[in-house]
């Protein structure tokens, strides 16, 4: 093959309770990546577009270009690809952009090799380009946009990753507002020893989300989406997040949280309460003075794919 055109989704890192091992393909917005075959060793970057107009074009800058160049290596490729790349996540959100990109750059260059790498094997090639942006890498969005849906961290080593139930009749709902979190910044602010009893709190209510999920229960779920271990050393970061928080619950929402670190607030809520939940998410942070943008997608969102080429790159 000459080209191959790959896109993943927008993913919500953590998902309440599951820092660090839980992570949600949210397929409002998607990353596109086309990788073009050329005879020269080696990945460089072609046109950039989308919501944004330029990015770094050095492998070690760039999460498409190093996962693109991690599959390359893996395959003792012995041609080069250049990338373009559509950004259709927001930078700097809280949406899993960095990852999205690594993602859909590591399922194009695959494709152009005839798939030689299932889906584990991605992962891992993947999470060297979102290394760029923070390393180690974070899983969470990495293996959620590439395989869609809930998916759980079961094992660090060897990796064994899980695609979860997801409850019927609930719609993901996201707020991005106009604010910045760098996730660095967000994870230097966490302590390194917290007390026993809030680790127990902690569990307890990932286990009420997990079971809640796998049983189809409202309530457990309800009882179990909520992060009071990471979220309440960082809010300060989002001061208007428990009054967004407090609006989404008044409105019927399961529960509301942060995506990743922020800045972009996400909430389950039930299908026949989604356009009050939203709303009065919207209200919140327009009294506080912020504008922010909604996006709503399936809990059970795709994950990566190779697209269908319209038009030949250049």
């Amino acid at each position: 093959m000459h080209q191959v055109s790959a896109s993943a989704p927008a993913s919500i890192g953590n998902v309440g309770p599951g820092f660090d091992i839980l992570g949600q393909a949210f397929d409002a917005v998607r990353d596109t990546v086309v990788a073009v075959r050329e005879p020269c060793v080696g990945v460089r970057l072609g046109e950039v577009t989308g919501l944004v107009g330029s990015l770094p074009d050095k492998v070690g800058e760039n999460t498409a270009l190093a996962a693109a160049a991690a599959v390359l290596i893996a395959a003792r490729a012995e041609f080069g690809v250049r990338l373009s790349v559509d950004k259709g996540i927001p930078l700097a959100a809280g949406m899993g952009g960095s990852a999205a990109s690594a993602v859909a750059a590591a399922v194009a260059v695959n494709a152009l090799l005839g798939s030689p790498f299932d889906d584990q094997q991605l992962f891992l090639l993947a999470l060297e380009g979102e290394r760029i942006a923070s390393d180690p890498p974070h899983w969470d969005n990495v293996m959620a946009s590439l395989i869609g849906g809930l998916v759980l961290a079961a094992r660090v080593s060897p990796p064994l990753l899980a695609r979860l139930n997801v409850p019927a009749g609930v719609t993901s709902i996201l707020l991005h507002p106009a604010a910045k979190i760098e996730t660095r910044a967000a994870r230097s602010l966490l302590q390194l020893e917290v007390p026993l009893g809030l680790v127990v709190e902690q569990s307890r209510r990932l286990a009420a989300f997990v079971a809640g999920c796998a049983a189809n229960d409202r309530d457990l779920i309800r009882a179990g989406l909520e992060d009071v271990l990471v979220e309440p050393q960082r809010q300060h970061l989002l001061p208007v997040l428990p009054l967004v928080r407090a609006a989404a619950l008044g409105a019927g929402a399961l529960g509301c949280s942060f995506s990743g670190s922020g800045p972009s607030v996400f909430a389950w809520a039930p299908d026949e309460a989604a356009a009050a939940v939203e709303d009065a998410m919207a209200w919140a942070f327009m009294e506080a003075g912020l504008a922010a943008r909604s996006y709503r997608a399936p809990i059970n969102s795709a994950g990566a794919r190779v697209e269908l080429l319209r038009e030949v790159v250049r």
